[in-house]
């Protein structure tokens, strides 16, 4: 996939694409993610946190995405991005159905594209100053958007405490992997709509990654 890496263009192979789930920091915050999915039907997980595979081909840049029938949504990530050469972090939206999610969380996460942001940062500018990134979504649905997503980024387990709980990684991420890194509650009910924006905000620099993409629902045959 081509990237942008401090104003530079780069080309990073994606074999291997990973979906953190259930990460927060709190339980009590998981607790409530568990409790708003559990109340549209999706199961309990097994374990705290979970880790998803799933097509490494769902992951896009392009600023719109196809999704069958209108039962899905987006959450706002950040995704860590493993090169041969280090680390990277960017932002990225699990988009999810939520109706298949009901049935099977696993078959849920291949059914949708995973949007992720053209832009990446080198992991070791933002390590220092990690917990004050904000992660921040707008959902517009029927013309109308509003605020669906914000919060610091030190609701979700820290990057190195996540990969030491992800039993491939033996601590880090394996070249060529991306990973998304768990969400926060909604403002409101999960909902989608034909917008979705990302954001990663980091305030000691001044800075953010975003990316936005409209969903384009396809009509059910049956």
């Amino acid at each position: 996939m081509e990237f942008l890496v401090n104003g530079a263009p780069r080309r990073i192979d994606i074999t291997n694409l990973v979906i953190a789930g259930w990460t927060g920091r709190d339980k009590a915050a998981v607790e409530h993610h568990i409790a708003e999915l559990a109340a549209i039907g999706v199961k309990r997980p097994r374990t705290v946190p979970c880790f998803y595979r799933v097509g490494a081909n769902l992951l896009t840049t392009a600023r719109e995405v196809e999704v069958a029938g209108e039962h899905s949504s987006g959450e706002v990530e950040f995704v860590l991005v493993s090169a041969p050469d280090g680390l990277y972090v960017g932002v990225g939206s699990d988009h999810t159905d939520r109706k298949v999610e009901a049935y099977g969380i696993t078959v849920s996460k291949q059914m949708c594209p995973k949007p992720i942001g053209a832009e990446l940062w080198p992991f070791a500018e933002v390590e220092g100053h990690w917990d004050r990134l904000v992660l921040r979504s707008h959902v517009t649905r029927k013309g109308k958007r509003r605020l669906y997503q914000e919060g610091a980024v030190s609701g979700m387990l820290a990057p190195g405490d996540l990969l030491r709980r992800f039993a491939d990684s033996g601590g880090g991420l394996p070249p060529g992997t991306a990973m998304f890194c768990g969400t926060l509650a909604v403002r409101g009910e999960i909902s989608g709509g034909e917008r979705f924006e990302i954001e990663l905000h980091d305030a000691v620099k001044n800075r953010s990654l975003s990316h936005e993409y409209a969903t384009r629902s396809l009509a059910i045959a049956d």
